[in-house]
């Protein structure tokens, strides 16, 4: 936690001293859930690409515009390396089925990268985690989508459109590359121009996702179950009415829970039916008496009226 004047940090020094280092967290604990501590935080950070935690690298294909843009994160800055031109699925729109020839839009890991293929694909490939868990919510099927290369064969002739892959020429692709960490990539794909994100979305966000901890954490289930969208269903497919039962049921044990996010990546999430959408993804470190879990927590949202509503969690 970065304190920001001396005055605060002796103010929690004698708050530690008269009332111990419980009441210190608490402190800290309820400035998270401020939006107004994260509007302070942000004030000199760029974040028109999303917060990152623990992702440095932002790859973003912009489908009417054919281009893919690599940017890189470091603490305060989301810095260009690198623009080229792309080719995208023969068919316009947001992917929905399989075999219907379009890119899709949304936010996606890299996978893996491949290299031993059809030299159609050119020298390598990076595989997308499309359908992520909104997508499956959403019925969206398919699979193989890449970022892939141009044949190796100059003499091939290559359509200027995929089956819903995107593909650039390959020295771009080589240097694309060469330049990110798989592992701590993201890939944003949006039909147009990506709105910028806001300092006033990012804190609301932020500040509700330590209100819905706590809420958790203090089985409220009331507010808990007010951050979730009437439209949202889990990984599992489960719908808003039955998860809600669910966590009546495990609430009403009233157990003392530890739970900790760290590595919060928060970003924009394009989609075609034009919601003001984001993608989290951070660390989950949860515990009780009886059940332990450390991984990843996936958050699909929407900010409506100035409300998060988790519209998908995995």
């Amino acid at each position: 936690m970065i304190l920001y004047t001396n005055y605060v940090f002796a103010d929690l020094v004698d708050l530690y001293r008269q009332k111990g280092i419980q009441e210190v967290k608490k402190y800290l604990d309820n400035e998270l859930k401020n939006k107004l501590y994260w509007q302070k935080y942000f004030k000199n950070k760029n974040i028109k690409l999303g917060y990152y935690e623990s992702k440095k690298y932002v790859i973003l294909t912009e489908k009417i515009d054919k281009k893919i843009s690599l940017f890189k994160v470091s603490s305060n800055e989301i810095n260009l390396i690198s623009k080229n031109k792309v080719i995208v699925g023969e068919k316009n729109g947001d992917k929905q089925i399989e075999g219907d020839l379009k890119t899709p839009e949304g936010v996606y890991d890299l996978t893996s990268k491949l290299t031993k293929l059809d030299s159609f694909y050119g020298p390598l490939a990076l595989v997308t985690s499309y359908p992520n868990t909104y997508d499956k919510t959403l019925k969206k099927n398919g699979y193989g989508i890449w970022i892939h290369g141009r044949p190796l064969d100059k003499n091939k002739k290559r359509d200027e459109y995929t089956q819903g892959c995107i593909a650039l020429d390959n020295l771009p692709l080589q240097k694309l590359d060469k330049n990110i960490n798989v592992n701590k990539s993201v890939l944003l794909i949006s039909n147009k121009n990506i709105k910028n994100v806001s300092n006033k979305d990012l804190s609301i966000i932020l500040a509700s996702i330590y209100k819905w901890r706590d809420a958790w954490k203090q089985s409220d289930i009331k507010t808990y179950i007010s951050f979730y969208s009437k439209k949202f269903k889990r990984h599992d497919g489960m719908s808003l009415k039955r998860f809600k039962e669910y966590k009546e049921r495990l609430f009403s044990r009233n157990e003392k829970k530890k739970i900790e996010f760290s590595n919060i990546n928060v970003m924009p999430y394009p989609n075609s039916s034009n919601q003001n959408m984001y993608k989290i993804v951070m660390d989950e470190d949860y515990k009780t008496r009886t059940y332990k879990f450390l991984g990843k927590k996936e958050l699909f949202i929407e900010l409506l009226n100035g409300k998060v509503k988790i519209l998908a969690e995995g």
